[in-house]
């Protein structure tokens, strides 16, 4: 109960998952807390930020600068990593903030954005896509989400599935083996599509994909069973374009099947990490410019690995 109330000291969006994933509270409760996502704390310091159309920083993956600067044949400095200011990146964390899509903010700015932002790579408009499917699979997810058209950019993404059942960002380059970052962006894409009632059926190449970690038990190569990346095993948030264990189990919960026996090792890691006190850490924070910080820090208790763990924990000791 420590560790709810806690929880429940948190932002809005924060404050209303708990409601609904762990606390199993009324729906009326849970639908007034998430109410206040579009009007108070991290979300609504986001909306805030909005450019007049619709667009934040300029930009749909990159500020407008960046792009400006490309242009005029000057290579961006990306060594502290890549800016997170621009639209993308932004959108996803309303989305994963919970603001309502009903929201006049969240119409508003879908709006504007399908008017308005276009793609660095060759001007498509953003709910259409590129060509990375790291990029795409994101904006699946916002534009199901938020209810915009996005059936040419489900067909684009089911066109570029690869044989082993995953996806790759550098398929146009001649990738032929999948990608664990690429494949969890897709994956969390098809299933907010198929949430939402999409009309294209997406039911089983998302299985296959699935299917895909599920062989290498989220975190290990099929051949040899080696961890191919420590930063799987280190838990983010938020996870931008990254893969790591607990993002993938939290996406495993939210299809609403039972919990494979595949998922056992990934799961005992996430035991493991519990604190003492019952919360988790704050492990591996993607480098590079954000609006502001989230939480306290690398190394200290974060409400959102939290959360997500103790859901995960949740569904997997239900299911099994």
């Amino acid at each position: 109960m420590e560790v709810m109330d806690w929880l429940l000291e948190g932002d809005p969006a924060i404050r209303w998952q708990v409601l609904r994933d762990l606390a199993r509270a009324p729906a009326e409760q849970v639908a007034a807390e998430r109410a206040q996502v579009e009007d108070e704390g991290w979300a609504a310091r986001l909306l805030a930020l909005r450019d007049p159309d619709g667009q934040w920083d300029g930009g749909a993956c990159f500020p407008r600068r960046i792009t400006d600067d490309w242009r005029a044949g000057i290579e961006p400095d990306f060594s502290d990593g890549q800016p997170w200011t621009s639209t993308l990146p932004t959108l996803m964390l309303l989305r994963d903030l919970g603001l309502d899509p009903a929201s006049t903010a969240a119409r508003e700015t879908i709006s504007l954005v399908a008017a308005n932002c276009r793609w660095e790579h060759d001007g498509q408009a953003f709910f259409d896509g590129e060509v990375e499917a790291c990029i795409n699979g994101r904006t699946l997810s916002i534009g199901a989400y938020f209810g915009a058209d996005v059936d040419g950019l489900v067909t684009n993404l089911l066109e570029a599935q690869l044989e082993d059942g995953g996806w790759n960002c550098w398929t146009e380059h001649g990738a032929t083996v999948s990608s664990f970052d690429s494949t969890i962006c897709v994956l969390e894409g098809l299933l907010e599509y198929e949430l939402a009632g999409g009309g294209i059926p997406v039911g089983t190449p998302r299985r296959r994909g699935e299917e895909y970690l599920l062989q290498r038990q989220l975190f290990r190569r099929r051949s040899t069973g080696q961890v191919p990346a420590e930063r799987w095993l280190l838990f983010s948030w938020p996870p931008r374009w990254h893969y790591d264990v607990l993002r993938a189990l939290d996406h495993f919960r939210r299809t609403g099947d039972a919990p494979d026996g595949r998922t056992a090792e990934a799961m005992q890691l996430v035991r493991d990490k519990q604190q003492p006190e019952g919360t988790w850490l704050l492990e591996n924070t993607h480098p590079g410019e954000t609006q502001f910080d989230f939480e306290d820090g690398d190394g200290f208790p974060s409400r959102w690995n939290t959360l997500r763990a103790l859901r995960v924990l949740d569904w997997y000791d239900r299911g099994r």
